[in-house]
């Protein structure tokens, strides 16, 4: 679940679940879903911005927000940074503000204080894993989900592997 869909972290991590494989997923019997808290008209656009292919809904009132007991405003500790975001906080956050100046009315798409999360549920209505995140860089890695839910994981460096044999 995204904090919004200005905030570059979400869309520097969302660029990187774009990149995993729909034959991982389909192999693993697995759905790959974000919810953003602003309006459906987000979706495309954001879509187009990231590359992400996957299932997006959105959640306008923040309830499922507030059912699974994100937070709203930024956690003490800073310190915590996802391995999926490559903007230093000055340049991403003047990114933020660039897209939601040029953006239609100055449509902020949603709460910029509402944290987002990951978890992984299902079959039925069972919370397997749940991880609030503490402030915007506070993204789990998208392997470690992954790896809970049972798909392969992916290579999201840009450098290629080196394989010994």
């Amino acid at each position: 679940m995204l904090q919004n869909f200005l905030c570059y972290t979400c869309k520097e991590y969302v660029e990187d679940l774009a990149k995993v494989p729909r034959a991982f997923l389909q192999e693993a019997n697995v759905r790959l879903i974000v919810i953003g808290q602003s309006s459906y008209h987000h979706i495309k656009p954001f879509c187009n911005l990231t590359g992400y292919m996957h299932e997006m809904y959105v959640d306008p009132q923040r309830e499922i927000y507030k059912i699974l007991g994100m937070k709203r405003g930024e956690g003490n500790n800073i310190s915590v940074r996802s391995p999926h975001v490559k903007s230093n906080m000055l340049l991403g956050s003047i990114r933020s503000i660039w897209r939601a100046m040029t953006g239609p009315a100055f449509d902020f798409q949603g709460d910029p204080a509402q944290q987002g999360g990951a978890l992984i549920l299902g079959p039925g209505n069972k919370v397997h894993f749940l991880h609030l995140d503490n402030n915007r860089l506070d993204h789990i890695p998208i392997n470690r989900v992954l790896q809970l839910a049972g798909v392969k994981t992916v290579n999201f460096t840009n450098s290629p592997e080196i394989i010994d044999i």
